[in-house]
């Protein structure tokens, strides 16, 4: 699975830091889910997408490997 978070987060202008704390986790979390070692759980995803008003499926999607 990829995503789209790290340009999510240029277009809004916010840091891991604080994007992890308005979904409740670490920064190493939101870090570790930009470099892709780490599938965030559906409660997670639908509170990035809550944060950055957009579908889950324009920020998460799958690889052709997947």
């Amino acid at each position: 699975m990829k995503n789209s978070l790290k340009i999510e987060r240029a277009i809004l202008n916010i840091t891991q830091a604080k994007l992890a704390e308005l979904t409740q986790v670490s920064r190493q979390t939101i870090n570790a889910i930009e470099l892709n070692k780490y599938i965030p759980s559906t409660v997670l995803s639908l509170k990035i997408s809550k944060v950055f008003h957009k579908s889950v499926n324009k920020i998460f999607f799958l690889s052709k490997k997947d």
